[in-house]
């Protein structure tokens, strides 16, 4: 019996899983969270350097995140940085130290929210389907060939439908979560 790659499919399923739970911790809900500097990246010592690798990234307040830079002559670049990202940051420096205020939402912000979150969760719908789509072909060609039988293709297909659908749900719940920490928020 020749076998395809069941764990490969699930993995491809699982990074598509974890690439969208990446993408929802990108988004900026008004809260702090450290997570939302991780993409930034500083112009330092001759190349591109993520945040983490010139400072460190906490959060002391609900609404505030602190970058504590740990060479003084980076402190302008990574402000810089963190203002020219694209996340809509004021960030403010206090020597070494970088103040980050998370500025309260308003309905314009929560509305293009809703629509991003709606868009990432519909790529990774599609992610999911396009892996289970190629596990699926791979069956019907292993069947074609006469590599497998009818219900050898039938039970491998249930196994490979089953993540998917765990997946499925999983997109449509966290829109659901991030829109309603959106709406309770004040």
């Amino acid at each position: 019996m020749a076998d395809p790659n069941l764990k490969d499919i699930e993995q491809r399923m699982d990074g598509a899983l974890e690439a969208v739970k990446r993408e929802f911790a990108g988004l900026r809900t008004g809260r702090a969270s450290a997570s939302l500097l991780e993409p930034v990246t500083v112009e330092a010592y001759g190349s591109s350097m993520p945040l983490t690798a010139v400072g460190t990234i906490s959060v002391p307040e609900p609404r505030m995140i602190t970058v504590q830079v740990w060479d003084r002559g980076l402190v302008g670049a990574t402000e810089k940085a963190i203002r020219d990202s694209g996340l809509g940051l004021n960030p403010a420096s206090d020597g070494q130290l970088i103040r980050v205020p998370i500025p309260a939402l308003n309905e314009e912000r929560r509305q293009e929210l809703s629509r991003i979150a709606s868009k990432y969760a519909e790529q990774g719908r599609v992610a999911v389907r396009n892996v289970r789509r190629d596990g699926m072909d791979r069956l019907k060609k292993l069947e074609k060939d006469g590599e497998i039988s009818q219900d050898e293709h039938k039970r491998l297909s249930d196994k490979i439908d089953m993540p998917g659908y765990g997946s499925m749900a999983y997109f449509s719940d966290p829109t659901g979560n991030k829109l309603g920490l959106w709406c309770n928020e004040s």
